[in-house]
């Protein structure tokens, strides 16, 4: 259903694509109009006046996560935002790449354009139509151009805010922001342009926490592991999960809707009419930890969920396949605060499971902190912390209902139909190196084409960045036709 005066996205209202507009206008402090748009003949600004990009540094902070618990690695990455030249660069951009560096930066390399980005909880682009419109999974409800940046840097591409439609765990419709990045080089390459859809390690439950505005902000961390699909000129779809931008808290692994979600943001991405990409496109599936585990359930999901999305591979980085497990090892520990968002996010994705009954009073304290909290924030106030010394009971994970839960979300039951290729350090001191092994053996047996990769250094945070490489190589592998790697002869 939609609203009296909406009209269904991508349908025509006096011959032009239409979508719907947030629940009221708004002006800058610059004294200009934010407008959500995907129609061409709207004039869209490329640049939201007033605030400073956050300047990260010359070298990239990258925050990832388990899934039960955080860290950060300082100084792994030359800033990606120096440049963003494709790899099947025409000669007339190589010899632009080859060009001495001050030159080249003038091109290139620009500080971050002064945007006014109001956080998510005050920007009513991310409040969703109420009630969600009925119309297809992956529709564009509405969008709005932005400047991206990145280690306090422009960068060349054009990029859209997007909300759409999606799919949440128990199968209800909602609405999920995210970020399509498209880069300024026309693609020369075979084919339709490719895309990866993207998606980021934990970085909270609160609103702030979104990659979308974080974007915007110039203080995404994780993109200078992603701006490596842009280097070869791909686009890339960023989702900022269910709850995570839009009215939260964010459905923390609920593996079900972040599948969702990433699937939904590339159907939007094709769907996008600026962007240009086609709906033939080849598309890649990315992400690690947290993101990890969402790619993993796309990769499930996809051949049920999104049949018409041409899903060429999935690279799954340090997926945790048994939350429960993962629960079991961290509680009490150092991850402990990210236990708890779990628990938090999951009680949001199945509100029939017994939580907020359960919660001592001190308990409903930190579950309404940890809702509105990004991963450093409640990962260092609540470490060391049990789940059931917040609640009445002794074991909450043991209950009926939770057991339900976590067998839901456990990764391995739907065999996927693309090719994937699970990496993983074998020194991984979060998500422990078992859990690959029993996702690889869980795919194997289903009959799915899996490369095992665990060629990655480092313990968890350095192998975001050291199997960054490793899984855009694959995606390129898939994207130019080559015969996918399985190993599922030989892997452990």
């Amino acid at each position: 259903m939609t609203k009296a005066g909406d009209s269904p996205a991508g349908q025509e209202r006096d011959g032009r694509p239409t979508t719907w507009g947030p629940p009221g206008d708004r002006t800058s402090g610059a004294g200009r109009r934010l407008t959500w748009s995907a129609r061409r003949d709207r004039p869209v600004p490329r640049r939201l006046a007033g605030q400073a990009h956050v300047t990260v540094g010359a070298a990239a902070k990258v925050v990832v996560t388990v899934g039960a618990t955080a860290a950060l690695a300082a100084g792994a990455l030359a800033p990606a935002a120096s440049a963003v030249i494709p790899a099947h660069a025409a000669p007339s951009q190589a010899a632009h790449a080859m060009q001495p560096a001050k030159a080249q930066a003038a091109h290139a390399v620009q500080p971050a354009t002064v945007q006014q980005t109001p956080p998510p909880q005050d920007d009513p682009f991310y409040t969703p139509p109420d009630p969600i419109p009925d119309v297809a999974p992956g529709s564009v409800l509405r969008s709005r151009q932005i400047d991206v940046s990145g280690n306090g840097f422009s960068v060349p591409v054009n990029a859209w805010q997007v909300l759409y439609r999606s799919t949440s765990a128990t199968f209800a419709p909602n609405a999920v922001s995210g970020t399509v990045i498209v880069p300024e080089q026309a693609w020369t390459g075979d084919g339709e342009r490719p895309l990866v859809s993207y998606a980021v390690g934990t970085h909270g439950l609160g609103p702030t926490c979104a990659p979308s505005y974080k974007l915007a902000t110039g203080s995404e961390q994780e993109f200078s592991l992603f701006s490596q699909a842009l280097n070869r000129g791909w686009a890339v779809a960023v989702t900022d999960y269910e709850g995570l931008g839009t009215p939260g808290p964010h459905t923390y692994v609920a593996g079900r809707s972040l599948g969702h979600a990433m699937l939904d943001a590339a159907r939007a991405a094709e769907r996008l009419p600026d962007a240009g990409l086609g709906n033939s496109a080849q598309i890649g599936l990315w992400g690690y930890s947290e993101g990890g585990f969402a790619t993993a359930w796309a990769a499930q999901r996809a051949a049920d969920y999104a049949p018409e999305l041409n899903v060429a591979g999935a690279a799954v980085g340090a997926a945790p396949a048994n939350m429960e497990d993962m629960a079991n090892l961290h509680d009490g520990g150092p991850a402990s605060g990210l236990v708890l968002a779990a628990a938090v996010g999951l009680a949001r994705a199945y509100p029939d499971a017994p939580f907020q009954e359960i919660l001592t009073d001190e308990g409903k304290r930190m579950a309404a902190e940890i809702s509105t909290q990004c991963v450093e924030e409640f990962s260092a106030r609540y470490a060391f912390r049990s789940l059931s010394s917040y609640t009445t009971v002794d074991d909450p994970m043991s209950l009926p209902r939770w057991q339900e839960v976590l067998a839901d979300i456990r990764l391995g039951g739907t065999t996927p139909q693309a090719p994937a290729m699970i990496y993983h350090s074998p020194t991984d001191e979060l998500v422990t190196f078992d859990q690959a092994i029993a996702l690889n053996r869980d795919w194997c047996a289903g009959g799915a084409t899996v490369q095992f990769q665990p060629a990655v250094l480092g313990d968890h945070v350095v192998g975001a960045v050291t199997g960054a490489p490793i899984a855009v190589d694959y995606l390129g592998g898939r994207f130019s036709g080559q015969q996918a790697p399985d190993t599922c002869g030989t892997a452990p």
